[in-house]
């Protein structure tokens, strides 16, 4: 009886082993297997271009989104599609469902590129969720006084990314002094949060070495 547990709690190891070892990888070549599926459905009808050349590549639609994003990111720079993209801002900000998304989606995103240095000021640590926890969070602004939960208290407005997805989070709102401000870059930040926690700043991990 003993022999029989022990060689099935010693399968069961292996099999944890096994699985523990293959899940990430598997996930992940499905989640990119997935996207990369999704964006061909999205070119086939690149494939009407009959480019010679282009056919003797394979999977040459993604070739081609690269080269469009990268011309359209071109026009961009040189302002020749300002007047259009300006357009089309205009016409989903007036549309009732569409302009609240779509609003609110491209300000976090711009707010997580090198461009926007305005959106998030800070990068600080708050107690959150509970009492004796900790979070990274970032300093968007200050509350309006005429929504102050306390009006004789100064209250900052923070946004508390989740893990793995920074785009979705928590919305807080804390008086000024409640957090501790970091030397985090915005970039550091998101990469620590993105891994949970495992990819740390290379400044700090040469520090730890050194040491």
């Amino acid at each position: 009886m003993n022999v029989f547990k022990f060689i099935s709690k010693y399968i069961k190891t292996l099999f944890i082993n096994g699985l523990i070892f293959l899940l990430p990888i598997t996930i992940t070549f499905a989640l990119f297997s997935f996207f990369f599926n999704l964006v061909k459905s999205w070119l086939i009808p690149l494939r009407k271009l009959n480019i010679p050349l282009l056919e003797a590549i394979p999977h040459h639609e993604i070739l081609l989104i690269i080269i469009f994003i990268l011309l359209i990111g071109a026009l961009l720079r040189f302002f020749i599609l300002r007047p259009l993209v300006q357009f089309v801002e205009d016409i989903l900000s007036r549309l009732p469902l569409i302009r609240t998304v779509y609003s609110g989606v491209k300000q976090l995103v711009s707010a997580f590129t090198s461009q926007d240095q305005l959106s998030f000021k800070k990068v600080v640590v708050i107690e959150f969720p509970i009492k004796g926890a900790y979070s990274i969070g970032f300093l968007t602004s200050q509350v309006p006084h005429q929504i102050a939960p306390d009006t004789e208290k100064i209250y900052v407005n923070i946004y508390i990314p989740t893990t793995p997805n920074p785009t979705t989070g928590f919305f807080v709102m804390v008086p000024e002094g409640t957090y501790m401000e970091t030397d985090l870059t915005r970039q550091e930040a998101t990469a620590l949060i993105i891994s949970g926690g495992i990819l740390q700043p290379e400044r700090y991990v040469k520090k730890q070495d050194v040491k």
